[in-house]
Order: C-alpha cells, then sequence, then structure tokens
C-alpha cells in the first residue's frame, strides 16, 4: 500500500485522487467518486469534496484495476 503524506490540514478525496495520480484529471476522478468505485475506510463514498485529514485508507476497484493508498500525516 501506497502513502501518501499531506502537509495541510486535510486534502479532498478528488485532489487525493490526481496527487497519487490514481486519475489523470479531475473529471476522472469525479466519475469514479460519483459511480461507486472509491471507497473510503471501507465504505463506498459518494462525495468528491470529502475531507481526508490523514489516516483514512483509499480504494478503488475498477474494471480489474485495484489502487490503494493511505493518507499519511
Amino acid at each position: 500500500m501506497e502513502i501518501i503524506n499531506i502537509t495541510s490540514e486535510y486534502i479532498k478525496l478528488d485532489q487525493l485522487l490526481k496527487f497519487a495520480n490514481l486519475t489523470e484529471n479531475g473529471a476522472d476522478a469525479k466519475f469514479l467518486v460519483q459511480n461507486g468505485y472509491v471507497k473510503v475506510d471501507g465504505e463506498v463514498e459518494q462525495r468528491r469534496g470529502r475531507k481526508l485529514r490523514g489516516g483514512e485508507v483509499v480504494e478503488i476497484d475498477y474494471e480489474g484495476q485495484y489502487f490503494c493508498v493511505k493518507v499519511g500525516r
């Protein structure tokens, strides 16, 4: 599992997906989140603006590809 460290108070879910190179752009991040392909701490998350403050595990399972990152401090 890759760990993505943030230095700010939080990072929004769609920003994290782009920052971690899990999506190429905001439209891809929006699509994955709004269509239920993204989980935060094991639960489907459909709010692309969800604030991640550190310690969360983000999973993407889309078309046979699986990615998992942990938000660190």
